[in-house]
């Protein structure tokens, strides 16, 4: 099983001006590849591949020992790689007939990973081993970097990568062969509903409250956003503004992932199966405003409903959900979430009016009564378990 782990970085001031530096010099790289492309196909009708760009790589190298020179080899192929991933992409969209997005130049603010292959070229996970209380990462062109591990790393480690966010710096190691820690079974199952004034609601009638982290900090946000709007651009004071609003938004981001890895862990301790909705969140948040010749309806209550599915952070909760249910040995199943909080889960009758507000649902065939998330909650969990014997038969 494959996991990443991600440590904050310590840099010293020297190692921090590497570190952007080494980041810029590939954003240049990616831009320049970019550009190399687009100019071949417009002006010859070449296609250029991540083969040739490669190859061309040592010659650029040579010629710019003080800039490119500098980082790993192998670092500026996984940059080339990036972007010939983001030309699959393209393709693949044209393809399946959806709006393509031709990849873009990397403004500076758009471009903050950097990634070395493996192990030991170019970079060194623990290059200290012989260090009583800390840890470090070597990293070509930027030194020794100290590392704030705060759980050890399993498996293998296989690529690290160093991010920027904001104003900090953190190495994410991706770690082959870590193991299984399977949780003692307790031989139940459950299905969950996800919502916005609950995150989640399970089978069971528990609720988990959803607390609505950029909703808290919209105050404090608009005024940071509203400093922004007022500096000059170029100037130091609106960096300064741009940090502090680029704060504010790390600070919900991890607010929020701090609260669903706390969600899941309950959830995968107590439940051997766990049953979810199958959402497609981009749809589900899909602007409501239409075209200039067909006007969408609803458009200010869609962006606030959209607003709401964000913050609640669907996509977080089920992307830890997935990877802390495999990591358990928890089975999950994803089930169709049609028509689950219109159907009665004491008859089975399915009626637009069987759910009366947002919390109530009430049948008008059988008269059951109930919370509507409970309801819509009880139905994916059936959902789920015929599936699972109808694959067990098979």
């Amino acid at each position: 099983m494959r996991r990443s782990f991600k440590f904050l970085l310590r840099p010293t001031r020297h190692q921090e001006i590497a570190l952007a530096a080494c980041l810029e010099d590939h954003r240049t790289l990616y831009n320049a590849a970019l550009e190399h492309r687009r100019t071949a196909y417009r002006k010859a009708g070449v296609t250029i591949r991540y083969g040739d760009q490669s190859a061309d790589l040592k010659h650029i190298r040579a010629d710019d020992t003080g800039g490119q020179g500098r980082w790993s080899f192998s670092s500026q192929q996984a940059t080339l790689r990036r972007l010939d991933r983001a030309f699959r992409a393209f393709f693949d969209r044209v393809k399946a007939g959806r709006t393509p997005g031709f990849p873009r130049f990397k403004g500076r603010g758009r471009f903050d990973t950097v990634e070395w292959p493996r192990d030991g070229d170019g970079c060194r996970w623990d290059s200290q081993p012989e260090h009583p209380t800390a840890a470090f990462v070597r990293l070509q062109g930027v030194g020794h970097v100290r590392v704030h591990r705060h759980r050890p790393v399993k498996g293998r480690v296989k690529t690290i990568g160093v991010k920027r966010e904001g104003d900090r710096w953190y190495v994410v190691l991706s770690c082959d062969d870590v193991s299984a820690e399977p949780l003692p079974a307790t031989g139940t199952a459950v299905g969950i509903d996800m919502g916005v004034a609950s995150l989640v609601t399970t089978s069971g009638g528990e609720h988990v409250a959803n607390p609505r982290h950029l909703a808290a900090t919209a105050d404090r946000l608009a005024d940071a956003q509203r400093a922004l709007a007022r500096k000059k651009r170029g100037s130091t004071r609106r960096r300064k503004a741009v940090a502090r609003v680029a704060a504010l938004h790390g600070k919900v981001r991890r607010q929020r992932l701090d609260h669903g890895h706390k969600a899941v862990f309950a959830l995968v301790r107590t439940y051997d199966v766990i049953v979810h909705e199958d959402l497609r969140i981009a749809n589900m948040t899909r602007s409501a405003s239409g075209t200039l010749t067909q006007p969408g309806r609803n458009v200010a209550a869609k962006s606030g409903l959209n607003r709401s599915i964000l913050d609640a952070g669907w996509g977080v909760f089920l992307t830890i959900l997935s990877y802390k249910a495999e990591s358990a040995g928890r089975e999950l199943i994803a089930v169709n979430p049609a028509h689950t909080s219109r159907t009665c889960a004491a008859c089975g009758h399915r009626a637009a009016e069987n759910r009366l507000t947002q919390a109530e649902f009430a049948c008008t065939a059988c008269g059951h009564t109930a919370h509507a998330d409970v309801n819509a909650a009880v139905n994916i969990l059936r959902a789920g378990l015929a599936l699972r014997r109808a694959a067990r038969a098979v």
